[in-house]
């Protein structure tokens, strides 16, 4: 039976189509009609998107990413952000006073800081892959140094986990939250979604949008402009009464965040799919990223896990499996629940002033010599 998709909120609609039917044909039938409608009903006006929280400098211009400079000094190892390339933009790190992850590492210490705020995906970016992202980000790092403290959010955490597997020496200490890494060792709701939706849906959603994912009418279809006050309030962990003027002005900005969409790669999304979510192939050793295959046995770098206890998008046993799968030792391997779904990870209130600062002290303090 079908159930709106609008009742689930609200990173699940990165993948969409992911319709509750009684068979694959209804639900194909379904996802049809429905999208072919919000095809005709979407507004092809882009909205201006949401400029975040702390002033900042374009460091370098890409085609495909922008290098966000948030620094205070000149010396120091830089830190980089590294977002998720999914249907919001950046400002999920940065988003308004006091639920700004930016913010929250700045005022804990970290005065190089820096992120990769990944642009939408215009036409001629259909064909673009893992590879060509990783290809970006090791610019950006190449562009820092050579050699930087990674902060991996969600998708840009398995992302950063490849690089570091990929060019062990690039990076110093690695952070991840909230990310993805072995999808079998226990299921969260979205990817039960992406293992019971058949491939073909999702390859019929970048035909539909002519080789890429077209944010606006993902969210449309999905209902993302009506986010519940409830739901928001779990997000941002605010204390601030529902009705007050504090709560509309920080309401209205995460409105702001929510409605304004990236358009993805198809390349790029049906490889996730398949390679993360389908085939768990980092977990199992069979990635294989700019030509080589990921042996996480061999990365050896500090690392630090934040999940969320009530993360819809990612359980912790999915990022907490990396530790037997990397050679890190064991005491130079943190691991760390907050009381927090996924969205608060990045954003919550709480979240930022309790786990975060202890997140920026573990990348300041020096490095301890691997037995």
């Amino acid at each position: 039976m079908y159930r709106h998709p609008g009742e689930q909120f609200p990173y699940a609609a990165f993948f969409w189509p992911a319709l509750a039917a009684a068979s694959a044909s209804e639900t194909a039938s379904l996802m049809a009609a429905h999208f072919l409608d919000v095809l005709g009903s979407a507004g092809a006006s882009a909205r201006q998107p949401p400029e975040g929280a702390t002033p900042s400098e374009i460091a370098l211009e890409l085609h495909a990413v922008r290098l966000r400079d948030f620094a205070l000094a000149s010396s120091g190892t830089p830190t980089l952000l590294c977002t998720p390339l999914a249907l919001h933009g950046a400002a999920v790190a940065d988003l308004a006073a006091g639920h700004s992850l930016v913010a929250a590492l700045r005022g804990a210490g970290v005065e190089r800081l820096f992120m990769a705020d990944w642009r939408t995906a215009s036409a001629d970016m259909r064909f673009r892959g893992i590879d060509d992202y990783l290809a970006d980000l090791n610019v950006l790092v190449d562009r820092l140094g050579g050699q930087v403290d990674l902060v991996g959010l969600c998708q840009g955490g398995w992302l950063s986990l490849v690089y570091a597997a990929r060019f062990p020496a690039k990076v110093r200490k690695l952070v991840m939250a909230g990310a993805p890494v072995d999808i079998a060792a226990r299921q969260s709701a979205l990817s039960a979604v992406a293992e019971a939706t058949p491939l073909a849906m999702f390859k019929n959603l970048v035909r539909l949008g002519e080789g890429r994912v077209i944010g606006r009418h993902v969210a449309t279809f999905w209902g993302n402009d009506s986010v519940a006050e409830g739901d928001i309030r779990e997000a941002l962990q605010t204390l601030e009464p529902t009705g007050s003027p504090e709560f509309a002005g920080i309401e209205a900005i995460f409105k702001n965040w929510n409605s304004w969409t990236i358009d993805i790669p198809g390349t790029y999304y049906l490889e996730i799919i398949e390679k993360l979510y389908r085939r768990n192939e980092l977990a199992t050793g069979c990635f294989v990223a700019l030509g080589q295959r990921i042996d996480l046995s061999r990365l050896r770098l500090p690392m630090y896990l934040l999940a969320g206890s009530d993360d819809e998008v990612v359980t912790s046993e999915q990022l907490f499996a990396v530790a037997p799968l990397v050679g890190t030792p064991p005491e130079q391997l943190v691991k760390e629940v907050a009381r927090s779904n996924h969205l608060g990870l990045f954003m919550g209130k709480r979240t930022l002033e309790e786990y975060w600062p202890r997140i920026a002290h573990w990348m300041m303090e020096p490095l301890r010599a691997l037995p």
